[in-house]
Parts: structure tokens; sequence; C-alpha cells
């Protein structure tokens, strides 16, 4: 069969589509390319980008004795789910929204304009899980970017809790783990970034809903969308609270981060030309965990990131997924073995007052070491240059090199652009070259055989996630 006959594209995506286990045999990949790159040389081996002068403050400042005074408090609530009492001041889901919105408020005060917080509101339908109509509020804390405030990260955690019983909104739902780790970690990012000044716009947010449905997610997601807004990556913390498993054992320095492979955003044919290259491996998502790896892993934050090849877990979903479902690139932190009992029963509070050890349930300087990771990873992204646009390999001939193009960016402080690669069995990206401030670049390596994609690279050495190549139309 002719490999150039107009219909090859149809023919790959259809043995895709019936073949997508089949094995591949991979040739190794020489590292010496022999190209002549920017600066001149052969291909490198890509090193973890270190965190400069001010990522190294701000991460310092994280504060795990805030962390535990905020999950102390939002436990107090007593319940914080999304059918409680939406006007009692002191118990249910009203009463906490009303104390988160005003510590973002206190926070957003010391930025010198640069923040704002706002409460973010709709009226929920009826669904399975919610029997009237519902107000869900969203609480908002936005830091405008200072020179790309077009682009735009976004990490969130959910304050609504729950039992057992997910209709129960009477019982006592105190959610340290589940999630009042994660609203703790936005928060506390929230004030140690408050008077930083990121180039792109960083929006921490903490969302409601997300028990009976991802509701307050879903309703941000949508308003992003429909603004056009360009959210180049989306973090949520969902169960961040502990290393320790229901079996007693710990693993206090690794927090897991979930990554979809084939984008559920994707139409079919999108997906079968995806499959048909191999690129399953290589989503946006997937793009954007490798990121976190290579910002976030190591002594800076105390944690490694393991990134897990899937959307969630069995069973559950989170946060993220409304933001896939828009076609956002989206992750899940969540603790590296949980413990089930612990999730929606890990605390009984009576008359405002708790019983059992809340420690028990929630190891502070670990969540201190995840907010550090997410820090790490949204700082470095809202400071460096954004992902690549309409990345291309041109698979047009039959030849033993690589070409790959891809649009300019008019990004201030843009440097040029990397071109990497990775052995099709490599997990991450382990080469590279220098392309300079080009929109074409061609690689003396043959497609055939390893993965390629491009990064942009900005005039202090900071990288952003990199752009997959789909094959030219």
């Amino acid at each position: 069969m002719d490999p150039l006959r107009p219909g090859r594209r149809g023919f790959l995506a259809a043995a895709a589509a019936t073949a997508v286990g089949a094995a591949t045999s991979v040739p190794t990949a020489a590292a010496d390319t022999g190209a002549t790159a920017w600066p001149p040389g052969p291909g490198q081996r890509l090193r973890p980008q270190e965190p400069d002068a001010e990522l190294r403050g701000i991460l310092a400042r994280i504060d795990q004795h805030r962390i535990e005074a905020t999950i102390r408090r939002l436990v107090a609530f007593g319940t914080r789910h999304t059918l409680s009492s939406q006007t009692d001041p002191l118990r249910g889901i009203g009463a906490a929204r009303d104390w988160i919105l005003a510590q973002m408020q206190e926070i957003a005060a010391t930025s010198g304009g640069a923040m704002t917080a706002q409460a973010q509101s709709y009226v929920q339908g009826v669904s399975s899980r919610i029997p009237t109509p519902t107000v869900i509020t969203n609480l908002v804390a936005t830091i405008t970017g200072s020179t790309s405030p077009e682009r735009v990260y976004v990490v969130t955690g959910h304050y609504d809790s729950r039992v057992s019983d997910v209709m129960n909104f009477t019982s006592d739902a105190p959610g340290a783990d589940d999630d009042g780790s994660g609203v703790a970690v936005v928060l506390e990012m929230a004030r140690v970034l408050a008077t930083h000044r990121p180039k792109a716009t960083i929006v921490l947010a903490a969302v409601a809903g997300e028990e009976q449905g991802l509701f307050g997610s879903g309703h941000m997601a949508q308003l992003f969308k429909a603004a056009g807004t360009d959210v180049q990556g989306m973090f949520t913390n969902d169960i961040v609270g502990s290393s320790r498993g229901d079996d007693g054992t710990r693993d206090p320095h690794t927090i897991r981060l979930f990554a979809e492979g084939v984008p559920t955003a994707e139409t079919p044919a999108q997906a079968a030309v995806r499959l048909a290259i191999g690129g399953e491996g290589d989503s946006p998502s997937r793009q954007l965990a490798r990121f976190v790896t290579n910002v976030a892993s190591g002594a800076a934050t105390g944690m490694t990131v393991r990134v897990i090849y899937r959307r969630d877990r069995y069973l559950r979903g989170g946060d993220h997924i409304p933001f896939l479902q828009q076609g956002y690139p989206a992750g899940r932190f969540t603790e590296p073995r949980e413990n089930f009992a612990h999730q929606h029963q890990d605390t009984r509070v009576e008359n405002g007052v708790q019983f059992g050890d809340l420690a028990e349930f929630c190891e502070f300087d670990f969540i201190q070491r995840v907010a550090r990771v997410n820090a790490a990873a949204i700082w470095s992204l809202a400071n460096g240059p954004g992902t690549p646009r309409g990345a291309l390999l041109l698979d047009g001939q039959l030849t033993n090199t690589t070409t790959l193009t891809w649009q300019a960016s008019a990004e201030p402080g843009l440097a040029g652009y990397e071109v990497v690669w990775r052995e099709a069995t490599e997990p991450d990206w382990t080469h590279g070259l220098m392309a300079g401030n080009v929109t074409s670049f061609t690689v003396n390596l043959a497609k055939d055989n390893v993965f390629f994609g491009v990064r942009a690279v900005d005039t202090a050495g900071r990288r952003s996630p990199v752009a997959f190549p789909m094959p030219s139309p």
C-alpha cells in the first residue's frame, strides 16, 4: 500500500479505532542529533527548572499553622453540606461561605489592588442530588496578570461537605480532609501570592456543590468558556489532608496528580487521529502534569509529584472534570493513599465543640508541602511563557528528519522556542534543542522513532508546558 495516497489518514484512524492496544517496537534514537541549533550544539539532556529567588521566598512563607487554623475553623461550622442552611450565622454552608469570602477580601486588601475577591452565585435546578432549586456559590480570588492578563491559571478546593448519606444535610459533616484541606491550600496560596505580581492571571477559588454533582466548578468552567477565557491550566485539590492510608501506611512526601489521556473534549475523529500516532499519552493535561513534575518536585517543595495517567480514581470524580469537558487542560491533586473512613465522617461536632483529634485526620505539615507544590506549579506557569499554539508535525514526505511548525507568540520577554523529544517508552521529555525565535525547525531524528514537542522559553530561561504536535492536515 502506498503510504502517501490520499486515504492514508483515514486508514490510520480506522486502524487505531480497532487496534488501540497493539504493541509497538520503538528503535533507540541517538541523543546527539548533529543538527545546527541555537546556540550551536547537539541535543542536550533536559533538567528540571529550578525555582528563582522570588519563588523560593513564596514557598518559604507557606505556613502550616495558618493551614491548621483554616481547617479547624471550617470544621467548626458543623456541616457544610450544599443543602444545609445558607442563613444561619454559625452553622451550615452559608456561614462557611461568608467566612471564606471575608478571608479572601481581607487578603485582597493587602494586594495593592492586584487581587479581587467575589462571590459567584447561581441557582441550580432540581437534579438527582438537589431536591429543590438551590443557590450554589463559589468564592473567587483573582490576581490579575501584569503583562499577559488574558492567560489564566486556576486552582480550586471545594468547601461543601457530606456524610456517607449524600442527602443527609443535618448531621455533622465537618469535612476536614474532604475537602477542608483543599480549601486551606487555596486560602494559604491566596495569602502568600497576594503581594506578588504574576505575569499571567491566577484564579484561586473555593467552590461549592462538588458532592452533589460538581456544580460549582461546572458553573465556573462554563462562565470561562462563554467568555472565551484562555484557561491554560487548572488544578483541583481534593482530599489532600493526609499521607496515611486506611491500612496505616504513610507516604508523607508524595502527592498524586491525575491527568487524563485522550482529551474529554476531542471529537471522535480527533481522538482517532491521536490514537493512530500514539498520542494518547500526550494530551494537554498530561503536558501540564509533566510541567508540574518539572517545577514542583524536589527539595524546594519536599514532595514527589506522582502522575497517574488517568482522569480520576475509580467510581469518583472531581472538580477538574468540568474544565476538561470545556476543553481546558486540568488535573486533580489528591493524597497518596486514601483513608475512606476519614473523608465523610472524620470528626464529630456538637454545639460548635469538636470531638476527636483533628490531627488524626489531617497532617498539617503534609498539607503545607502540598500547598508548596501548588504554589510552585501555578507561579511557574503564570510567570513563564504560554504554551505554543498550532503545533504541527509535517508528515507529508518520507524522510529520516522531522520538521515541526507552530504559531508565533507576541508575549513580551519571549526568547524563543525549544524542540524536545523522548523515546516512545519514556514517560517524560528527555532531550531538547533551542530552535531560536522561529516558527519552524527541523531535527535530524526520524519522526517514526520518538515523540516530539515544542515549548516556549523566556529571557529568564523559564519554560512553558510542552505543546504536542499533531500531524499536519
